[in-house]
């Protein structure tokens, strides 16, 4: 079961996946509010945390949840304050009850990492995608509009019209035709 703990948060915050099963995980921690006590109104211990990237509203209450829980975090680069242990590009992780490829998709922010599950189709997107072809921003440091474009296209080349659930670190998740957001946000970053 995939649940955002962040839904309805009006602070400055990424989304925050409690993903639950066989291995119970966080995808990103948010920022500016209690999550450690939003995880518990769902389950009493964590397995891991795993980051899509490492921008300040993804990883705020980093911390809070690792003292807190005696978990390890899971990321791209380990230079990265927080960092513990690094997945690389290709690696097969396990949210949940399924196996997620994590794929590097530099452009919004260098160490920035998709996951997807071929089996169940989910996408975890991180700041790469977001819903009605939205993409992340390349004004900040690391940004690369160029990059962005190929990482987009490189999900896009991944998955296919089976995808069934789009995870996004912003805004609504995508469970209705979410391929299509995926296409849509490919166009709107080159022409865009």
């Amino acid at each position: 079961m995939i649940t955002n703990l962040a839904a309805g948060k009006q602070v400055f915050t990424s989304n925050v996946f409690l993903v639950t099963g066989e291995r119970t995980v966080l995808v990103d921690v948010g920022n500016d509010f209690d999550v450690c006590e939003v995880v518990r109104e769902y389950v009493d211990e964590l397995d891991a945390v795993v980051l899509t990237h490492t921008h300040p509203d993804h990883v705020g209450n980093l911390e809070r949840v690792t003292e807190t829980f005696d978990v390890d975090v899971w990321g791209y680069d380990l230079d990265q304050p927080g960092v513990d242990h690094a997945i690389e590009d290709g690696e097969t992780v396990r949210l949940g009850d399924d196996a997620y490829t994590a794929l590097h998709t530099p452009g919004h922010k260098n160490d920035h990492l998709c996951f997807f599950a071929p089996g169940p189709g989910i996408l975890f997107a991180g700041d790469l995608i977001f819903a009605n072809g939205g993409f992340g921003r390349t004004d900040l440091a690391e940004g690369d509009r160029e990059r962005l474009i190929e990482s987009i296209e490189r999900v896009r080349e991944t998955t296919d019209e089976t995808l069934s659930e789009l995870h996004c670190g912003h805004g609504p998740s995508v469970e209705s035709d979410p391929y299509e957001h995926v296409g849509l946000a490919a166009q709107a970053a080159r022409f865009g």
